[in-house]
């Protein structure tokens, strides 16, 4: 019989890792910054039409600013987390799905165990 199983994913952080994941963060920080500008420019343009109501137009364009403000302040912070830890830190990237055999006389806390895959620099090092 096959089951599902969720199987957890690390990365070791080596140099090269370092440094993609810095530049990914920074590219992501860029981003949002588009973003926040792209909406203050449409919300100018909205507001100079007078085709809506000011006050509701400004506070759903403020609310969607904030939230993207947030969201590169948790990038500013992870940046500094980043530069924090050491190199062989294993960071958690993310949860996958696996398939399992398992028969009869299988050991159940074995199944129910969870697996790891360690990933260092782009290529699986280790299943545990």
């Amino acid at each position: 019989m096959k089951i599902i199983q969720s199987v957890v994913v690390k990365q070791v952080l080596t140099e090269k890792s370092k440094l993609v994941l810095l530049e990914s963060y920074e590219k992501n920080k860029q981003q949002l910054k588009k973003e926040c500008e792209q909406l203050q420019f449409e919300l100018k343009k909205l507001e100079k039409q007078k085709r809506f109501q000011p006050n509701n137009i400004r506070m759903h364009f403020e609310k969607e600013i904030q939230k993207r403000e947030e969201k590169a302040k948790l990038l500013d912070f992870q940046i500094e987390q980043l530069h924090i830890l050491p190199l062989g830190s294993e960071l958690k990237e993310k949860e996958v799905n696996a398939i399992i055999d398992i028969e009869v006389g299988d050991r159940w806390e074995a199944v129910q165990k969870e697996k790891t895959i360690i990933i260092k620099d782009g290529i699986i090092d280790e299943i545990r």
